[in-house]
């Protein structure tokens, strides 16, 4: 994709300098996934946002049955989580618990079959952002080490349960505009893309 056709995807609703930042991100996209996916501008914001990290949500991987906290990173869109979006039905919040790289890593050199070079490949592209089911984050000092979130390990809770947090205390971090991009670019791609290879011509049911 070259500079013009990035140039048409970019949200509308950004500043020129904040457009700018964004991007230039982009344009140097995998060779900056740093610190720029974070932003301190909106740490002492009351609002959740989406892809926003918070400390001891509540977390299940069925079909075991234990409930733990774990660090976790917000899916549900800002607009849907806004306290003065009234609805009809009580809302929930999606998110999945973030996990530490290293001991990923760890773990697959003491139980993966691939040798130490394919998982070295294998976590290099997670850090490229390559893995289309996993999102990389980069580690931020006293809050995360490198860390990744597997797309496919959906939790939920109500709303006020995250309400009643005190964010300014509990938010690990917020993406930037280039981070949040970059989020739900990956997003939309483990969960919307198209191509399953499967035709599903009209039928009686």
């Amino acid at each position: 994709m070259n500079s013009d056709e990035i140039k048409l995807y970019l949200p509308k609703f950004l500043s020129s300098e904040s457009e700018r930042q964004l991007f230039e991100g982009l344009k140097d996209f995998p060779k900056n996934i740093d610190e720029r996916l974070y932003t301190s501008a909106l740490k002492e914001s009351s609002i959740i946002f989406q892809g926003d990290g918070i400390k001891d949500m509540l977390v299940i991987n069925l079909p075991n049955t234990s409930i733990k906290e774990a660090k976790s990173i917000v899916f549900s869109n800002t607009c849907d989580m806004a306290p003065n979006n009234i609805r009809n039905f009580p809302s929930q919040i999606v998110y999945a618990p973030i996990f530490n790289l290293q001991k990923y890593k760890q773990a697959l050199i003491e139980k993966s079959s691939k040798s130490k070079k394919e998982i070295s490949s294998h976590i290099k592209a997670i850090k490229e952002q390559k893995i289309t089911q996993i999102f990389y984050l980069p580690k931020i000092n006293d809050k995360i080490e490198d860390s990744i979130i597997f797309l496919d390990r959906v939790n939920n809770c109500s709303q006020e349960y995250l309400q009643s947090k005190e964010l300014k205390q509990d938010r690990l971090f917020t993406l930037s505009d280039y981070g949040a991009y970059l989020f739900v670019f990956k997003l939309s791609i483990h969960f919307s893309r198209i191509k399953d290879n499967v035709d599903r011509i009209a039928g009686k049911v």
